[in-house]
């Protein structure tokens, strides 16, 4: 492995990822990301109703979603969902063995597993590859805690971004795993973000939703929103900014950064999703409102027909049609534009004569771009997809659930 650094770019963090022998590739499967002293957390977590034990774990202990924390322990290759009583009792210890490690206490660390659900956790192998971990931290392991937290995923996930605020250099770096069972909110993915920005909890958890809300919110690969997902931030505040509120230049200056790093991450998703081969953005503006603009722009982005057609690089406006008016948004096809690429295909309530031939161009690319204006508003959304290849069939048929 490398020794690139990112997600210990920001002063005032280390990790470490190791091999506890959950997967059976013999991959690295169990990562701690910590502060060196406490820093400022907030989280966010599935919408699904069926959620994880470490959800659960976390839900608990920061009902808010947002407080002070020490560091996260992942593993993946097990999910820890349901499992029980048993599973919620295993979350508890993965928290306190982590913890031990640190030289914190077990309220001070948030748990996240990732992989198949159902089945309960090895502790017999977690436990010792937690304490291995806590052993080995430092700011030279980055790329073994990348692997330690990924599974169908094929390629490390990654992000920096810097800016000024008060008069300081502020980084954020973030790593990410998730390549199917996405469709936030969130998605199956375990994402964490650190910095060294001094910022307020509650400031961090407005931000962090804010974010959320317009890029791993925007996100979807095959409609499934997962079990466990979970994305963290830690804040070290060793920049040495004056703290961050939850108003001002500042917070909306960070708010900004926040952003381009959670929406660098979940493109990342996208583009690595189960066979995907394009990533495609799917914006819908002159809705009545954003929310309508969002449910239109998810209900094309979700359709199995369009990406479908947006593999075989068919300019099939139908199916972009059909999904539009099949969502709860308000469509009125006399007044709705579609165009591929910026041509034109669809307007007033018909297919417009087109050329066809740059229009399947653009959807021989690796990027595609949809653009529908529903014409009624100002509301606007923008979700991005992939296609659905044959690859994401034989993936998924042959992992065990």
């Amino acid at each position: 492995m490398s020794k690139i650094r990112h997600i210990t770019l920001p002063a005032g963090f280390v990790a470490a990822g190791v091999t506890a022998g959950i997967k059976v590739s013999g991959k690295p499967d169990v990562a701690v990301i910590a502060a060196q002293s406490d820093a400022a957390m907030a989280v966010v977590t599935t919408s699904n109703q069926v959620f994880g034990e470490p959800v659960r774990y976390i839900r608990n202990t920061w009902p808010k979603g947002y407080g002070t924390a020490r560091g996260i322990v992942i593993n993946s290759g097990c999910s820890n969902v349901c499992t029980g009583k048993g599973g919620y009792k295993d979350a508890v210890t993965m928290a306190a063995d982590a913890a031990k490690g640190l030289g914190t206490t077990a309220d001070k660390v948030l748990v996240a597993s990732t992989g198949i659900i159902g089945h309960p956790l090895p502790m017999n192998k977690i436990r010792p590859g937690i304490a291995m971990a806590a052993k080995q931290l430092g700011t030279g392991n980055d790329e073994m805690t990348i692997a330690a937290i990924m599974t169908t995923d094929t390629r490390p996930k990654t992000a920096v971004v810097q800016t000024r605020i008060d008069g300081k250099t502020v980084t954020l770096a973030g790593i990410i795993k998730g390549a199917g069972m996405i469709a936030p909110s969130l998605a199956t993915m375990i994402g964490v973000i650190t910095t060294d920005a001094a910022i307020a909890p509650a400031a961090l958890h407005q931000a962090l939703k804010q974010a959320s809300g317009v890029t791993f919110n925007g996100i979807t690969v095959d409609s499934d929103t997962s079990t466990s997902d979970t994305v963290v931030v830690l804040a070290s505040g060793a920049a040495g900014n004056k703290t961050i509120t939850a108003k001002g230049a500042s917070f909306v200056k960070f708010t900004a950064a926040l952003t381009e790093i959670c929406e660098a991450l979940a493109r990342a998703v996208v583009a690595d999703g189960e066979g995907a081969t394009k990533v495609v953005d799917v914006t819908v503006r002159g809705a009545r409102n954003d929310a309508d603009a969002k449910i239109a722009a998810k209900s094309v982005a979700d359709s199995p027909l369009f990406k479908c057609a947006v593999h075989g690089g068919d300019p099939n406006w139908g199916r972009i049609a059909c999904a539009l008016g099949k969502s709860a948004a308000k469509v009125d096809p006399q007044k709705l534009t579609i165009t591929i690429g910026g041509v034109k295909v669809f307007a007033k309530g018909g297919g417009t004569k087109f050329n066809v031939k740059a229009v399947e161009k653009h959807l021989a690319g690796k990027e595609v771009n949809i653009l529908c204006d529903l014409g009624l508003g100002k509301g606007q959304f923008t979700a991005i997809t992939c296609d659905f290849s044959r690859e994401y069939i034989a993936i998924n048929a042959d992992y065990h659930t």
